[in-house]
């Protein structure tokens, strides 16, 4: 009985020991815990499942604020506007088929991105702006692919695309592709006819994303994606324009409208010219020219006469400026003084100048 007294008192001294322990060793765990992906994903802003590249938070914000909005070029959307409209017509003309198109988005993206993003198999178009100096991309997935070599070789509507994953695309599929993308580029030379002409010409195909690099990783572009349905069959192809491409015709893309004119006003252009023809100006007359000294010049005095080389017959020099104008004949009009015309000064690139 003695023993079963004196052994509670080591125990319940021993028990806050324990609790602390275990409260130390919570706190240690707590303060050590592992982080999951959706909880980084979501402290630094990023999101897998966002396709748009449309998120405004965290650290893509920040990574994201360098790249061009399409936003800033307004006369773009027109453009691309235009190419679903020609877009709809030609690839009818061209499947003989019920074909719509259309516009899916348009999203600044950098280049290097948008390259390992690419969903494979795909076939990617490097094609050329000529008057641009520079090149673009055309992606087109392989339900597109499937689709458009289904419908050119009489396949039945109703009847999915047989689709052979794990294989190379055949001659066959590359130039039936080949053509379509060459459709598309006549219609993208007419969308861009309003505002600039540019020719679009095919450079090359390629399967492999690598082989397509055409801009820096870093550098920014405009990615369209297009919608290309035939009834039950369909797929997306998209096209990746780099800024540098389109940096000639910047200033183009930044009209609010069709044909507008930056810091010009047609009314007051019209106004100054009216007014500049009716404004009155100083002819001076030149009879006659001569070179003399400064000495001869300052000892003059008054009523010394200084002798014209000029006869009645001499042609008048008429300037405005210092600018010779006109040539002709002195002679007098009841009791004044008159020049006769005679001919116009050629001007000179000097006397442009002035």
């Amino acid at each position: 009985m003695a023993d079963e007294t004196e052994n509670p008192a080591p125990d319940g001294a021993a028990a806050p020991d324990a609790e602390a322990v275990a409260a130390a060793t919570a706190d240690a765990a707590t303060s050590e815990r592992v982080l999951n992906q959706d909880e980084i994903d979501s402290l630094l802003g990023f999101d897998v499942n966002d396709d748009a590249l449309q998120d405004k938070s965290g650290v893509r914000a920040i990574i994201n604020s360098a790249l061009v909005s399409y936003e800033r070029l307004p006369m773009l959307e027109i453009v691309f506007d235009r190419l679903v409209r020609l877009m709809t017509t030609s690839l009818r003309n061209f499947t003989s088929d019920n074909v719509e198109v259309s516009l899916d988005n348009i999203t600044s993206i950098r280049f290097g991105d948008y390259l390992n993003s690419i969903p494979l198999p795909a076939i990617l178009a490097v094609f050329r702006a000529e008057q641009l100096d520079n090149y673009g991309l055309f992606t087109v997935d392989s339900n597109l692919i499937y689709s458009i070599v289904d419908v050119l070789l009489g396949g039945r509507r109703g009847s999915a695309a047989m689709r052979i994953e794990g294989r190379p695309y055949t001659t066959i599929e590359r130039t039936l592709v080949q053509r379509m993308i060459e459709v598309i580029m006549n219609d993208m030379v007419q969308a861009f006819e309003p505002l600039a002409p540019v020719n679009f010409t095919l450079d090359r195909l390629e399967t492999n994303p690598r082989f397509a690099a055409i801009a820096r990783p870093a550098n920014a572009a405009i990615l369209v994606k297009l919608r290309i349905d035939m009834e039950d069959r369909g797929g997306r192809t998209e096209l990746l324009l780099p800024y540098a491409t389109l940096e000639p015709i910047r200033k183009l893309l930044l009209q609010q409208f069709m044909g507008e004119k930056f810091g010009r006003d047609s009314i007051w252009e019209g106004h100054l010219a009216t007014e500049l023809w009716s404004t009155r100006v100083d002819i001076d007359a030149i009879l006659d020219e001569q070179i003399m000294s400064l000495n001869k010049i300052m000892n003059m005095q008054v009523g010394e006469t200084i002798l014209l080389n000029a006869t009645p017959e001499s042609k008048i020099e008429m300037r405005c400026g210092g600018v010779p104008l006109l040539r002709g004949r002195m002679g007098r009009v009841g009791s004044a003084v008159a020049v006769r015309v005679d001919e116009a000064v050629q001007r000179t690139d000097a006397s442009k100048g002035l």
